[in-house]
């Protein structure tokens, strides 16, 4: 047991972090104002159909009105022995649906109509009727002793479970009571969908603290630390509920800064570095960017007495590793591109992508990779559900406004003397102040022939004011 899991608790946040042997594996963030709403369920409206794209807008109460796919309305519909009539979908109509993937720019949440309530074991899949088992549950013996598990358990016959990957080795007594724990909620949600009118929030997800015990703290967890007494018992409350074997596993940390002291407060700042460097001193380059995620591999300072192929190929592994650590850490989705060196041998290149695979299948995001091109280009995707730590935490630069450069202060002296020509034309004065950054008022100052040709030429007198205060790109004139 060699991961530990490490909850910070601030009046304005709540951090979580995942470590293995020490190395940051997972990082998560919630503050109130910016607290995730997937998991949670609405009892909607209608606002707008739009058949040419196939979905609809529903006003759940939020300030952007969720989408939701018309398909999602149709399979459940479908599913749905008892129903008769012809399927009418109509402004207006309330529904109850689920939010899936947190908004995202200008794009609203995305929501359906398929609800799943999470327990620790189990997902309750209320209009569906099926038991499935998840996938990385691979063992088929497990398979069977959980299905037989669920023939003898005496559960409601209108409702689905999905056996989650948590619940490989439990017993029957464990599964039944997260079942029932599951159904009590689900019957309270519909209680209150009956009760109030859309929209409104029929039942909500946990918060960061309670999701991370639920969802990460299993048998291979050796501690989970917590440094907020009232989180403490809370957590307490919540093992001795569900995990009562772990409880003992559980600290209250009584320190200054967990973070600080467990080294993680370094590991989470380079989460925002565009470059990260591999061991053998070749290097990631990280670029999100609204539309996709472009991952670029460099050898940088790699250096071994083997011919360029070998280096390209063992380059590309060690990235490969650092590549899928890094979308897991950063909780980056969407489409992915990954470039890795150019490799000649095509042997090389299916290698590498096996790295990457195997890498990816800790990732509890699902993730689709169509291959990789002679280029040594690969193209994925990654569910991207929740915002990512660097949208929480960053905003736009006030001064590139995204952009990542600024002008360099030759090119803004050489704007600043285009400016002054102009203002000069439609303004005759005698004096004026010409405010730049000390560092364009240096460019300036060493090519002063060209200032006083404008003096000259239109008769005035130009005093150049450094000022420290002011933006590299800005040029203040005034009389």
């Amino acid at each position: 047991m060699d991961k530990e899991i490490l909850i910070n608790v601030e009046s304005g946040e709540k951090r979580a972090a995942i470590l293995k042997q020490g190395r940051l594996e997972e990082f998560y963030l919630e503050r109130p104002q910016d607290k995730t709403i997937v998991g949670n369920i609405y009892k909607g409206k209608i606002e707008a159909i739009l058949p040419s794209i196939g979905g609809a807008f529903v006003d759940i109460g939020l300030l952007k009105k969720g989408f939701l796919y018309i398909s999602d309305i149709e399979d459940l519909y479908e599913s749905d022995q008892a129903a008769q009539a012809p399927l009418e979908i109509k402004k207006g109509q309330e529904i109850l649906v689920q939010v899936v993937k947190e908004s995202f720019g200008t794009k609203g949440p995305r929501i359906s109509c398929h609800i799943g309530i999470a327990g620790r074991y189990l997902v309750l899949m209320p209009q569906d009727k099926q038991i499935g088992i998840s996938r990385r549950i691979e063992d088929d013996t497990e398979r069977k002793r959980l299905r037989q598990i669920f023939k003898e358990l005496r559960l409601p016959s209108n409702v689905g479970f999905i056996v989650r990957t948590a619940a490989c080795g439990k017993t029957k007594q464990e599964l039944a009571r997260d079942a029932i724990f599951l159904i009590k909620l689900w019957t309270r949600a519909e209680k209150i969908s009956k009760r109030q009118k859309a929209p409104s929030l029929v039942y909500e997800e946990y918060d960061l603290v309670l999701r991370t015990v639920r969802d990460s703290f299993t048998d291979d967890v050796s501690k989970l630390i917590i440094d907020s007494k009232p989180e403490y018992y809370r957590i307490q409350r919540f093992v001795s509920t569900f995990l009562r074997y772990l409880s003992g596993r559980v600290e209250f940390y009584r320190g200054e800064d967990l973070f600080m002291e467990k080294a993680v407060e370094k590991q989470i700042n380079q989460i925002f570095e565009t470059k990260i460097y591999l061991k053998s001193k070749a290097y990631l380059v990280i670029e999100p960017t609204e539309g996709l995620v472009v991952i670029d591999v460099n050898s940088g300072g790699y250096k071994r007495n083997i011919d360029q192929e070998e280096a390209a190929f063992k380059v590309n592994c060690e990235a490969a590793v650092e590549a899928a650590h890094q979308l897991k850490l950063r909780d980056l989705g969407g489409i992915i591109v990954i470039d890795f060196i150019d490799m000649a041998r095509e042997g090389h290149r299916r290698e590498v992508l096996n790295v990457l695979k195997k890498a990816l299948n800790t990732d509890k995001a699902k993730f689709d990779i169509v291959g990789i091109s002679k280029f040594g280009v690969v193209e994925m995707t990654r569910e991207r559900v929740h915002n990512t730590v660097q949208t929480l935490s960053y905003q736009l630069c006030p001064y590139c406004q995204g952009k990542g450069k600024v002008k360099s202060p030759l090119t803004t002296s050489i704007q600043a003397m285009k400016e002054l020509k102009k203002y000069l034309k439609l303004n005759r004065v005698r004096e004026l102040k010409l405010t730049l950054n000390p560092q364009v008022a240096n460019e300036i100052t060493k090519n002063r022939q060209g200032l006083r040709d404008i003096e000259r030429q239109y008769r005035v007198r130009i005093n150049l004011i450094p000022d420290s205060n002011l933006h590299l790109e800005i040029v203040s004139i005034s009389s």
